[in-house]
């Protein structure tokens, strides 16, 4: 069963192991949440960054990926520059998302900001 509430995300920092995920390499923590119900989240974060149109976006060395629910069950998905810049936004008419997590994409590689 999903662990929606993600309890175990604070035991993450640093990592010893990579998961490649269309074509780009996740840590143990992403690879936590993905585990426990948020591999859409992650998926179509990674799809954006990798092949989005904006060449901004892709050319940019570092991005801050949020997930930020709006509504009992909706949630934006927002791309930023790390300077709160925002170059990507979707909207989610339905989520059961109980966290927002923060993630950090850096060097082909997305992290949980603990593991940055």
């Amino acid at each position: 069963m999903a662990d929606l509430e993600l309890k175990g995300l604070n035991q993450f920092y640093g990592t010893q192991q990579y998961f490649n995920v269309l074509g780009a390499l996740v840590t143990e923590g992403v690879k936590y949440i993905m585990d426990n119900g948020y591999s859409w989240f992650v998926t179509d974060a990674l799809a954006v960054i990798k092949a989005h149109p904006n060449p901004r976006l892709r050319a940019e060395p570092f991005l801050v990926v949020r997930l930020k629910k709006t509504a009992e069950a909706e949630a934006d998905l927002t791309i930023d520059d790390g300077n709160n810049n925002v170059l990507y936004t979707q909207h989610y008419d339905f989520t059961d998302a109980k966290r927002e997590p923060k993630l950090y994409f850096a060097d082909n590689v997305l992290m949980l900001a603990s593991e940055y």
